[in-house]
């Protein structure tokens, strides 16, 4: 099982992104050919849209 390395909670697969979202960490995490990146500096930031979806 994955966990988000800053925060060490749970993640949220976005199929429709590629994406695991840590909504305690506020980052999404790339999947790039069905590989999870699971760097901070590979993450981009969560919009508050997106953390209110």
């Amino acid at each position: 099982m994955l966990v988000c390395p800053v925060t060490k909670g749970k993640l949220e697969y976005h199929q429709d992104k590629q994406e695991l979202w840590s909504r305690q960490a506020k980052l999404a995490y790339p999947i790039r050919d069905g590989i999870p990146y699971m760097l901070e500096n590979e993450a981009r930031p969560l919009s508050e849209e997106e953390l209110k979806a």
